[in-house]
């Protein structure tokens, strides 16, 4: 819940300015994830209807990736989806699903996922409010940090990199260690 992720406060500092809403603490390694509910488009359509957006809750019984990320069509984001294009099949033999989640509206993710033919969803953070639930938003800059949640099946958070690196292979290294713990 998001009571529960802003009361593990982490210490770490909040990005926001003293009159916006502040950014609630990370959920740690060990701590139920917050559940959303958002739009999100594919490379084939567009889900937009309230009855048709992605909840974090409907992909129990699957270990779920969740990537923030700052913006589609740019370059370090095309670098991190396309990243995660090429190791889909890999992650999909871990029961692992990967969901990105920006700011850009529906059909900004829908031309991008087509562009690069990306076989996961993009969800549409808009409001910003999932990205502020994950200590994943900046607000100086209006748009999401690059930060990575690994959730388990249960809903558990079991890995947590709040400075992922689009270009780094130690970071995706990391990642896919801890997915091939939750396979065993």
């Amino acid at each position: 819940s998001e009571k529960k992720a802003a009361a593990s406060a982490s210490g770490d500092k909040s990005e926001a300015s003293a009159d916006a809403p502040k950014a609630t603490a990370a959920p740690k390694v060990g701590e139920a994830a917050p559940d959303f509910k958002l739009p999100y488009a594919t490379q084939e359509k567009l889900f937009m209807k309230p009855e048709e957006q992605m909840s974090l809750s409907s992909l129990r019984g699957r270990n779920v990736v969740l990537a923030f990320y700052p913006a589609d069509w740019s370059g370090g984001c095309t670098t991190e989806v396309c990243t995660f294009r090429d190791t889909f099949m890999e992650f999909g033999k871990l029961n692992a699903v990967v969901l990105g989640i920006s700011g850009d509206y529906v059909f900004s993710h829908h031309e991008w996922a087509k562009h690069h033919k990306l076989q996961f969803p993009l969800l549409s953070d808009h409001d910003h409010r999932v990205g502020r639930m994950y200590d994943s938003y900046m607000e100086q800059y209006g748009m999401n940090k690059r930060t990575v949640y690994l959730i388990d099946k249960d809903g558990v958070v079991r890995y947590v990199n709040l400075a992922f690196k689009a270009g780094d292979k130690k970071d995706y290294d990391a990642l896919r260690a801890e997915l091939e713990k939750l396979a065993k």
